[in-house]
């Protein structure tokens, strides 16, 4: 059958969240913080380590006292702040920090749209299925509103639906949060193309019969092209 929808993943698929060393060097400088080269390293290091950038890394472990808010951390925001916050504060500051409210500046953070960077080919390849016809879906589990990162980039234009997993309180795999987004678009799922990072998340798409397209989840600099197959998918 024609594809005539793609349902799209965020973190990892259309953008990526920067390195830990840049997240942590601009909370620190915005909080007056002077640090040496190599203790920001290596704070960035234990940091991403432990999971507390969101959309960076799993942790290597997760702490049994957070492990409740490990599995619901896309199903609602306060939740999901609770968690990061929680894992960045596993790592111990030196003085002169911890600063208060300095984790949860490094969690607001990861929601400004300057912290992420489109892939090369994100907006040729949006822009591509907008000439072509075909409707476009963001489909994310995540704790926190990604359209206002979207909209400085300047790519919500090619978006026609938004289906955020705090949103619908479903989380992919969940085969429903699929209907959810075709029903959005008005297709059916033999229509629809899922294109993710995560073949167990988003491969919860092909339950209810979308094709699946998964690209690695790599730096920017590293994936050029990941997404440019998309258009030929779509003819």
């Amino acid at each position: 059958m024609a594809i005539k929808g793609v349902l799209f993943d965020f973190s990892g698929t259309l953008m990526r969240i920067e390195p830990a060393e840049r997240w942590l060097s601009t909370v620190l400088a915005r909080a007056g913080v002077d640090m040496p080269d190599g203790e920001v390293r290596r704070l960035a290091q234990e940091l991403e380590e432990a999971g507390a950038l969101p959309g960076g890394g799993a942790p290597r472990e997760v702490p049994e006292e957070l492990a409740e808010l490990w599995r619901e951390r896309d199903r609602d925001p306060a939740g999901h702040r609770a968690l990061y916050t929680g894992l960045a504060r596993r790592v111990p500051l030196p003085p002169p920090l911890p600063l208060p409210g300095l984790y949860d500046a490094l969690y607001e953070r990861h929601m400004e749209p300057d912290a992420w960077r489109p892939y090369p080919d994100t907006e040729p390849v949006l822009a591509g299925l907008r000439e072509r016809g075909v409707r476009v879906a963001v489909v994310s589990n995540i704790g926190w509103d990604l359209r206002p990162v979207l909209r400085e980039h300047g790519l919500d234009r090619y978006v026609d639906a938004w289906v955020l997993s705090y949103e619908h309180r479903l989380v992919k795999p969940d085969p429903r949060l699929f209907e959810v987004a075709c029903a959005e678009l008005g297709l059916l799922p033999r229509n629809t193309l899922m294109v993710g990072d995560n073949r167990r998340a988003d491969g919860g798409a092909t339950a209810i019969g979308c094709a699946l397209h998964l690209v690695e989840h790599l730096p920017v600099t590293e994936r050029p092209d990941g997404l440019l197959p998309v258009l030929e998918l779509v003819g």
